[in-house]
Parts: structure tokens; C-alpha cells; sequence
């Protein structure tokens, strides 16, 4: 029997495809992101839900042929990163690359509308210590590790390119703004992030990553849409935005946001011409 989502609008035969990997899907925190994602697929699709999760569905065009996509908002944070991923898997989806914004940790020798390709995260989130123990890492998947570093040579974005650890944080304004009585403490907190090397600061790649490492040893839930039990990937890619609460100038924030869509576009196309052999 076909697993039924309870937050978004899909069915298992919506992520088919791509010879048996399923859809690439592309994760950005908001739904008009999705949108503005989709907007660079051909023969686009949508399925409406009431919650905004919308199912965004197409192709993208690569050296003539045609990679099946698509693209859904997360939400904001990794309670509802969790829950939408959950749901994507059981659908069949096995290839997710969250497209998202990051606050700087490291102004000495990164800048906003710098890139991040996260190679893991620090779980200050809460949410994925409901799964694991905080000691076991979350990892990135290798094989969109080096499908990103390809993505940004060809758009030539290489020497604004970071690859590291980002920080998933569980609260934006406590943690990043140093809201609360809490704030000396949290303030403390994220100058040791900084000194350890730690990149920049978002708020769902350490779930993401927690979640694919965990489907690949949960063989019971991969029967539920008659998919194949090809391999989990799982991919973070952020801009940085500025630091603390610098978001930077709405002109730098909207080219921002087009070049982080152009790099994830990029980097799916150059996983998939490895995987489909294009």
C-alpha cells in the first residue's frame, strides 16, 4: 500500500524516475524559493497543499537530455526539516540538496556572497538527538560534495567557494542575535564555533544529513513505494549572507539568491551526468 503524506500534496509515482534513482529534489526553507527553483525547469508542475509544502515538478535540460527534478520548501528549522524528509523518503525520494541562506562565522577570510558546501554539520539543533546520540556526526554525502566543487568551477564561483562544517542551529534569535538571558552565554558559544573552523550558521543541514545517514541503515522503510534501495544522498549548499543580524542590502540578497539557485541547479546537473552516465 502507497504511504500517504500528511503535509504535502504527492503520491510515490511522483518522485519516479531517472532510472530507478527517483527525482533529484531540490530543499530551500521557503515555498517562493521552490518556486524561483522551478522556474528553471521545463514542462513545470505543481501540487498545492494548504501548508505550503508545494510539489514543484520538471526537468532540467543537460547535454540533451532530461533530468527528472523537483522542488519543495522544508520549512524553517529541523523540527519541520524533519518532517517533510521523512515524508519525502517514504515517497522514494533518495537524492536531497538543501538550497539555503547561512549567517558568517569565519569574517577573516569569508564574506557575504560567499559560498558554503557543507561537508557536515554541528547538531545544535535538538531535533535530530531524538534519532541519534549528539556524538554521532552528520555527514554530507561525498559524491554531492564533489558535484558542487565541479558546479562552481563551471559557473566559475571557485574562489568564492568554502567547503566545511556549517552550524545547525535550533534558535535564530537566542543563538544568532543573542536574544534572552541567555545571550552572554550563547555569544560565548558561537566564538568557540568560530574558532574551531566552523563556516557559517543555518538551521537544517544537520537534521538533513542526521536523517540520510540513518534511511541508508533502515532497510524496512524502503518496501512502503516499491522503490529500489539505491543509496541515500544528501547535500547542503548556503550563501552567506552576513553576520549576526547583517542580512546585507536587498540588491545583494536577491543576486545572492539567484547565484545559490544557479550553484544547486549546477551541482545536480554534474551528479547527475555521474550517476545516469549522460
Amino acid at each position: 500500500m502507497s504511504f500517504k503524506p500528511e503535509h504535502m500534496n504527492a503520491v510515490c509515482e511522483d518522485f519516479q524516475g531517472n532510472d530507478g534513482i527517483g527525482r533529484y529534489v531540490f530543499l530551500p526553507g521557503s515555498d517562493g524559493r521552490a518556486k524561483q527553483i522551478s522556474e528553471n525547469f521545463t514542462d513545470v508542475s505543481v501540487k498545492e497543499h494548504p501548508r505550503r509544502h508545494n510539489i514543484y515538478k520538471g526537468y532540467l535540460e543537460h547535454n540533451g537530455n532530461k533530468i527528472e527534478v523537483a522542488a519543495v520548501s522544508s520549512g524553517m528549522g529541523t523540527p519541520s526539516l524533519d518532517i517533510i524528509v521523512n515524508e519525502l523518503y517514504r515517497l522514494g525520494v533518495k537524492r536531497f540538496l538543501r538550497v539555503g541562506t547561512a549567517g558568517l562565522l569565519q569574517p577573516k577570510y569569508m564574506k557575504a556572497g560567499d559560498f558554503c558546501i557543507a561537508t557536515g554539520a554541528v547538531k545544535d539543533d535538538g531535533a535530530s538527538r531524538n534519532y541519534v546520540p549528539p556524538e554521532i556526526p552528520a555527514i554530507a554525502s561525498m559524491g554531492i560534495v564533489l558535484a558542487a566543487q565541479k558546479a562552481a568551477e563551471v559557473l566559475n564561483y571557485t574562489s568564492r567557494i568554502h567547503t566545511g562544517l556549517l552550524h545547525s542551529k535550533a534558535s535564530l534569535y537566542a543563538e544568532e542575535f543573542k536574544t534572552g538571558p541567555m545571550g552572554q552565554e550563547n555569544a560565548r558559544y558561537m566564538k568557540i564555533l568560530s574558532e574551531a573552523g566552523v563556516l557559517a550558521s543555518e538551521m537544517e543541514a544537520s537534521m538533513l544529513f542526521t536523517l540520510a545517514s540513518m534511511f541508508n541503515h533502515q532497510m524496512n522503510l524502503k518496501t512502503q513505494c516499491n522503490i529500489p534501495a539505491n543509496h541515500v544522498k544528501a547535500g547542503a549548499i548556503c550563501v552567506i549572507l552576513g553576520e549576526g543580524d547583517d542580512f546585507g542590502s536587498a540588491e545583494m540578497l536577491k543576486k545572492s539568491t539567484l547565484e545559490v539557485v544557479d550553484l544547486s541547479l549546477q551541482t545536480v546537473k554534474e551528479l547527475a551526468q555521474k550517476e545516469l552516465k549522460l
